[in-house]
């Protein structure tokens, strides 16, 4: 499996410098511990507060920004063998809520943006934590695996 990324930092901050082959090794990590064997494009955008809380308006009717949006391709399964790469979708992650997260959590800016990709990439690989307590618990039990495989401890233990 290899992947293709598509990297837009349109906000960037200071205490949490942002590798593109860092990113793309969790993604990859993330879609190889899910059994994705091919080849794969995603699309990945840093944004600001506004940003964010305008993409969560008009998508999710939520009126605030929000720490990872997934947007999952719509390229029918069917279209697949035409392509070199299936793109998986966009995942808009706004850094400022990461950042305030990251402190309110008690983690390193690092520790929950990674944390937050995982989370996104299993978004867009049809996982969702907000269909039943069972599909939570399943994606919870994914982030805490993949996580764990790239050296982070369980997102939801409480860190203090």
């Amino acid at each position: 499996m290899k992947l293709s990324l598509s990297l837009q930092q349109d906000f960037q901050a200071p205490e949490l410098v942002l590798k593109r082959a860092y990113i793309k090794k969790v993604v990859e990590t993330a879609l190889r511990y899910i059994g994705t064997q091919s080849n794969c494009e995603i699309g990945i955008a840093c944004v600001d507060n506004d940003e964010s809380h305008k993409l969560n308006l008009e998508y999710r009717q939520k009126d605030k920004p929000t720490n990872v949006l997934s947007f999952p391709s719509d390229i029918p399964d069917e279209m697949a063998e035409y392509l070199d790469a299936f793109p998986i979708g966009d995942l808009v992650i706004c850094i400022p809520v990461v950042l305030r997260e990251a402190s309110e959590q008690n983690k390193a800016p690092l520790t929950h943006f990674t944390h937050m990709l995982v989370h996104g990439t299993l978004h867009l690989m049809g996982y969702d934590h907000e269909t039943s307590d069972v599909d939570a618990e399943e994606m919870e039990a994914l982030e805490i695996q993949i996580l764990a495989k790239l050296g982070f401890e369980n997102p939801y233990i409480e860190q203090v």
